[in-house]
């Protein structure tokens, strides 16, 4: 196992490189003429966006700007230096998810250890369907141009890494914190871009073969469920917090004769001691799964 893990670390990183190399000689100069001079110039400026908006997307490339030294005429090479850093670890982690889904394939011995040929085969898919993802030409665009794609992408690969590392752990204590990361994930990569909300079918898949005898019924059912977790979060949680912030901050202000942002501030400490009493009272009441103890 030993052997297994050095050669799929070091063929995971040998994939990053030849995709960071691949992307960074290859990245636009300046800007795409579409959306990205305005995603660069409000990185860095840190404005708004065009709805919904890429808050985190911004607060990154701006960090990536910084290393402009102050030279504007490099502002937009570090967005999209920032871009194709962001692709090649999406490539890391597909090496690192093919790797882990051909290793459910390969029979190891009663000691768990892998046979020379069964490493080469499995570190060869991961290559192959790893480099092979790096040089497609969609993904290759959005990995050399300050868009949120890029980004985007690094998280949707690394919430799947994180179901399958799950998946790898269900049965060991505190294996439910993978969990806790992806939900963490998801929230960040909101402020990117909704893409990554795509990936809750196939996480709620990989719980459900993990953790019950799978059927064509229940295979349907957990389809079912993470569709309308979808939709909940889509249509319900994402656009319901700024909207219940709205409505305090309409009362407070036009109601109360409070000063703005009055209403923002009392939702925002009501929302945070929420969050906090449903921790606490998790602890308290044991409500912890059997993994979690």
């Amino acid at each position: 196992m030993k052997r297994y893990k050095f050669w799929n670390i070091v063929c995971g990183w040998v994939a990053f490189a030849i995709a960071a190399f691949t992307y960074l000689s290859t990245i636009e100069p300046t800007a795409s003429f579409w959306d990205c001079p305005e995603f660069i110039s409000t990185a860095f400026k840190l404005d708004v966006g065009h709805p919904p908006g890429a808050p985190f997307f911004m607060l990154l490339g701006h960090f990536f700007t910084l290393f402009a030294g102050g030279d504007v005429t490099l502002v937009a090479k570090m967005v999209n230096v920032m871009s194709a850093l962001a692709s090649a670890f999406t490539i890391l982690f597909l090496f690192w998810t093919i790797t882990m889904l051909a290793k459910k394939i390969v029979r190891p011995d009663a000691e768990g250890n892998f046979k020379p040929e069964q490493i080469i085969a499995i570190m060869g898919s991961g290559l192959v369907g790893a480099l092979l993802f790096t040089f497609t030409d969609t993904f290759w665009f959005s990995a050399v141009e300050g868009e949120v794609y890029a980004l985007s992408s690094l998280f949707t690969a690394l919430v799947v890494w994180c179901a399958l590392k799950w998946d790898e752990h269900a049965d060991e204590a505190h294996a439910n914190r993978w969990l806790l990361l992806i939900a963490y994930l998801m929230g960040l990569s909101i402020g990117v871009h909704l893409l990554n909300l795509l990936a809750i079918p196939a996480i709620a898949l990989i719980v459900y073969f993990r953790k019950y005898q799978p059927t064509w019924k229940g295979t349907i059912a957990a389809l079912l469920v993470s569709f309308v977790v979808l939709g909940l979060m889509m249509y319900g949680v994402i656009p319901g917090i700024v909207m219940v912030a709205s409505w305090f901050e309409l009362l407070m202000v036009n109601f109360m004769g409070l000063p703005f942002n009055s209403g923002f501030a009392f939702y925002l400490v009501l929302l945070l001691a929420a969050l906090v009493a449903g921790v606490v009272l998790t602890q308290a009441h044991q409500k912890l799964t059997t993994s979690d103890r």
